[in-house]
């Protein structure tokens, strides 16, 4: 797949609607998001867009140019250069920097808790949201949907999208979920030095979008109480009901 270089133009001109049929999934961390739309993507056979990845991926760049993340023009001039190329494949979703595999890199400590300053720069989130929807409109063209996942996807990215869902879990729940999924269990300690990429990240990117209470005609998943699934199986209920 090419490198899709951002532009720098923040400039709105009219945009084309979205093509095929998109699932846009919104939610904050340990809600089971990620887990559960690539499953989803799986049995409906879609691609998969883990928009998440796309700021974890422009952390990593500005970390390796050297560009402090302080500096808002910055940042955004970063993320006009950015030579990224992310895969749609929901068993193969890769993610490259120019030519580099960062897939493991992005989830280490040092991007998760610096990701939100490179995510509440607005300019940024106008570049990514238009190479965000020309993505999604290329996978579900390509494969006759996407699911597609982050935290303003069914209000600011694709608003259009044919299902919209806000995926969502109590904080103890999603507290336990990462700290098994960082350190293999739920015990205080862990779920105490979890905390910070949870609550305090999600503190800081509900500054620039609204991802714990869904907006008119986002329907609500609630994960607490359900496995995973019981998870999957909840957001293929409201995707079927919405093809009928």
């Amino acid at each position: 797949m090419p490198q899709t270089p951002v532009s720098s133009d923040v400039s709105q001109p009219t945009e084309p609607p979205l093509s095929g049929f998109v699932v846009a999934i919104d939610g904050p961390s340990g809600s089971g998001k990620s887990s559960v739309s690539k499953q989803v993507a799986r049995t409906l056979r879609y691609a998969y867009l883990d928009t998440g990845a796309m700021y974890r991926a422009l952390t990593w760049w500005c970390l390796e140019q050297h560009v402090d993340l302080d500096d808002a023009a910055a940042v955004t001039a970063a993320a006009g250069d950015f030579p990224l190329e992310i895969g749609t494949d929901p068993d193969a979703a890769h993610v490259l920097v120019g030519g580099v595999d960062v897939g493991e890199a992005i989830r280490e400590t040092r991007i998760s808790t610096t990701v939100s300053k490179v995510a509440t720069v607005i300019p940024v989130r106008e570049l990514l949201r238009r190479l965000q929807r020309e993505l999604i409109s290329a996978a579900a063209a390509e494969h006759g949907g996407v699911v597609v996942e982050g935290r303003d996807i069914t209000t600011v990215v694709a608003p259009d999208a044919s299902v919209r869902i806000l995926l969502t879990a109590s904080e103890q729940a999603r507290l336990a979920r990462r700290s098994r999924e960082l350190h293999g269990d739920a015990e205080a300690t862990s779920v105490s030095a979890t905390r910070s990429q949870i609550v305090d990240r999600d503190r800081l990117d509900s500054t620039v979008s609204e991802f714990t209470v869904a907006a008119d005609g986002v329907t609500t998943v609630d994960t607490s109480d359900l496995d995973f699934d019981g998870s999957v199986a909840a957001v293929l209920q409201v995707v079927a009901a919405a093809r009928t």
